[in-house]
């Protein structure tokens, strides 16, 4: 079953809610690959993100972290082995860069992960100030939300899509058509 989450940042750890359907989800726990989403930078270690996971009793038995330090064909060949691809949050523009400069994205189409990731039809702005900045918001990805919708959140809040239907925990909006609509919480 396909199943896919975008997490906020969380302040704490997941709230249990949240860490329950993780354990369910994600049965296989062989190994955990996370991609840096600032690879230059020797000190993202990708600690605090990992440390959600074991609050959360979700242990895998081996772990890495993708940069600039892992060779191409390392990296290629962690991702088609691995359980669960953790895209970190940060700089998505140093990420993505990464990602086309070590052909991740075809690496991740053919891995049997791939659809894990979420990889989807839509765009994310994750844990922003929506309270005092919705109208900014609105403004700036109207545009966009002309072609695909955009899920807007704050911190502590996860989307999960599973077999096509969407879960939301805590507060998360949908721009669709330069219209900002509320989702229900349902995880």
């Amino acid at each position: 079953m396909n199943t896919q989450y975008y997490l906020g940042w969380f302040t704490d750890m997941f709230p249990e809610r949240l860490s329950e359907v993780l354990r369910q989800d994600i049965t296989d726990r062989k190994s955990l690959v996370m991609i840096s989403s600032t690879p230059s930078d020797n000190e993202a270690d990708g600690a605090t993100e990992r440390s959600w996971l074991d609050h959360a009793g979700i242990v895998f038995a081996d772990y890495h972290l993708i940069d600039y330090r892992v060779e191409k064909d390392d990296a290629h060949a962690l991702i088609q082995h691995a359980s669960v691809v953790f895209l970190l949050g940060g700089d998505t523009l140093q990420q993505n860069e990464f990602l086309m400069a070590y052909g991740l994205p075809e690496c991740i189409r053919k891995s049997n992960i791939y659809n894990g990731i979420g990889l989807g039809n839509f765009s994310i702005l994750s844990h922003f100030d929506l309270e005092n900045n919705m109208a900014l918001v609105q403004n700036e990805l109207s545009s966009l939300s002309e072609e695909m919708k955009v899920y807007a959140s704050n911190k502590d809040c996860a989307l999960r899509i599973k077999s096509d239907k969407i879960d939301v925990f805590e507060d998360i909006y949908v721009l669709s058509h330069s219209k900002m609509q509320k989702l229900e919480e349902a995880l």
